[in-house]
């Protein structure tokens, strides 16, 4: 007869791999780590270069006064 407790005392299941194949499963993970890590940094540098743009230096406001009153003074 099974009962509720039978799945908490069954035995451990045991899965016997070879070396290789473990060797390559832990080098697809890390495959996959540094793609995930290089598509992370490609969009760091993307939103990095639209903040620069946002920075960058404006004309010199009021350039367009200037040339109304004939004066070029950057005071």
């Amino acid at each position: 007869m099974y009962s509720l407790f039978d799945s908490f005392f069954a035995p451990s299941t045991i899965v016997v791999v070879s070396e290789e194949r473990l060797q390559q499963a832990e080098r697809d993970a890390k495959m996959k780590r540094l793609a995930a890590v290089d598509d992370r940094i490609k969009e760091l540098r993307e939103y990095r270069q639209t903040l620069a743009k946002e920075l960058n230096p404006a004309d010199k406001s009021g350039k367009d006064l200037d040339s109304l009153d004939g004066v070029d003074c950057d005071v």
